[in-house]
């Protein structure tokens, strides 16, 4: 099917009435970041059984007549590796179009293993491979060329069959369901929202200061946010990681002292000096009490470590039986943290909780164990060790 070029407000409105009636629209978009702190919105590209378009947002003001589409909740809207997607449509239009499905995630329950690459994944149930070619074009430079737009469509072209292939598979396998609650988590917008106040976590280093310069470090970062988004410049233009914690480590009290912190030049001092002082200041009136902390790490005892070692045993077995990914069922990590003692995990909920949760929990508390029988591992209920 030949792709349309959408680039004037009729091409749009004659795409909408297309549009309409579908019960599925596959998506993805082309952005670019580098020099802004919200991703510029370059392509979107769509595709359902009747049409495949890529519709510049460069070109048309106004896409509100395409969202009111695309925001049906009556049409699943379907990406692959939707973060990032979503993520350019919560901070364009303050909400996601939902109902939500992603390849990525369903190609996982299907054996083709966690986080596939579309690229892969076309390749893995289609026989096709893509064209990497324009994989590091600048959208945002018009015009675009037919390779460059045939690239793009490519991204939904494929996707629709890759979606309908998934679908067919989940359902023959009985994992129709099985992807509700993952989906649930992927359209919750409390993802996508913001607080400027916990973004010191994020710092890399940040790990090595002292509760009183984490405090400090607290009130740069959230600064370096609010200033960033206004500015709509990437975060690093306005301060840098180093720059920040060099700041917190030292405290300096005058601009004599915060112009000796490396890499803060002196234009960086003279329009931003006063505000990094005060900051600075606010984070030391912190009182030790209520300074931000990271949580203590927990780890495991020796004997904790071996249990950890049986259930990783168990969750090889159901993976290999299940054909999924160990990834997305679970992690070294996780299996930790449920031999901690922290049950309120996703290994533990959903279909993760029926197809692994209930056989860790029984070896967990003694109901079952894992033997060898002719070199196969079986995992058994106790009361039938040794019996025939």
């Amino acid at each position: 099917m030949q792709a349309h070029y959408i680039d004037t407000p009729e091409r749009l409105q004659q795409l909408c009435q297309q549009l309409e009636g579908a019960a599925v629209v596959v998506l993805d978009t082309e952005f670019m970041r580098e020099k802004h702190y919200y991703a510029q919105f370059c392509l979107l590209q769509l595709a359902t059984d009747e049409v495949i378009a890529c519709v510049d947002p460069l070109a048309i003001e106004d896409l509100t007549p395409l969202m009111d589409v695309l925001y049906d909740p009556q049409i699943i809207k379907v990406f692959h590796a939707a973060g990032q997607d979503l993520e350019l449509f919560f901070d364009a239009y303050g909400k996601l179009p939902k109902p939500l499905f992603d390849t990525q995630i369903a190609a996982a329950l299907l054996g083709h293993g966690n986080q596939i690459g579309y690229g892969n994944l076309v390749q893995a149930v289609l026989g096709v491979s893509l064209d990497k070619s324009h994989s590091r074009t600048d959208w945002l430079l018009r015009p675009l060329d037919e390779a460059q737009l045939e690239y793009a469509a490519d991204d939904v072209r494929y996707l629709l069959p890759v979606y309908h292939r998934l679908v067919d598979e989940l359902a023959s396998l009985g994992r129709s369901d099985w992807l509700a609650r993952d989906f649930m988590v992927l359209a919750d917008e409390a993802r996508y929202q913001k607080d400027d106040y916990q973004l010191w976590q994020r710092v890399r280093g940040a790990n090595r200061l002292k509760p009183q310069q984490l405090a400090i470090l607290r009130e740069l970062a959230a600064w370096r946010e609010q200033v960033a988004r206004e500015k709509n410049k990437p975060r690093k233009w306005i301060l840098s990681d180093d720059v920040m914690l060099d700041v917190a480590r030292h405290a300096p009290a005058d601009l004599a002292r915060l112009g000796r912190i490396r890499g803060l030049n002196e234009n960086s001092v003279r329009q931003w000096g006063k505000s990094l002082l005060a900051l600075v200041a606010k984070g030391q009136s912190v009182v030790k009490d209520e300074c931000p902390s990271f949580p203590k790490k927990r780890t495991p005892t020796v004997n904790q470590e071996a249990q950890a070692d049986l259930l990783m045993s168990v969750v090889r077995r159901v993976a290999a039986e299940s054909r999924i990914a160990m990834a997305s069922l679970s992690s070294r990590k996780e299996i930790e943290a449920l031999v901690m003692g922290d049950h309120q995990q996703a290994l533990l909920q959903g279909w993760r909780g029926e197809l692994l949760g209930r056989p860790l929990l029984a070896v967990l508390n003694g109901e079952s164990t894992l033997q060898i029988r002719d070199g196969v591992v079986e995992l058994v209920a106790v009361s039938l060790v040794g019996s025939d």
